[in-house]
């Protein structure tokens, strides 16, 4: 299953808002450097869809706010 994902990183706290099933918004208080705000992306995603982190893989995005991951069954 993929899931698009718009990232806001730098913001104050961290939250997801869910745009529809396979479509979500996160904020991030990381910044875009050395892969800091992927890990954190991966982190909240992994929370809210309680998934563990490991099951879910970049495929898309690695430097660009919009971010396409897989969640490995």
């Amino acid at each position: 299953m993929y899931i698009k994902v718009k990232t806001h990183p730098g913001s104050k706290k961290p939250r997801v808002i869910k745009k529809s099933e396979d479509s979500f918004e996160v904020y991030i208080k990381e910044m875009a450097e050395r892969g800091l705000a992927n890990k954190a992306v991966i982190k909240v995603l992994s929370s809210c869809l309680k998934v563990p982190a490991g099951k879910l893989r970049l495929v898309t995005g690695a430097k660009s706010r919009n971010k396409i991951f897989e969640i490995i069954k």
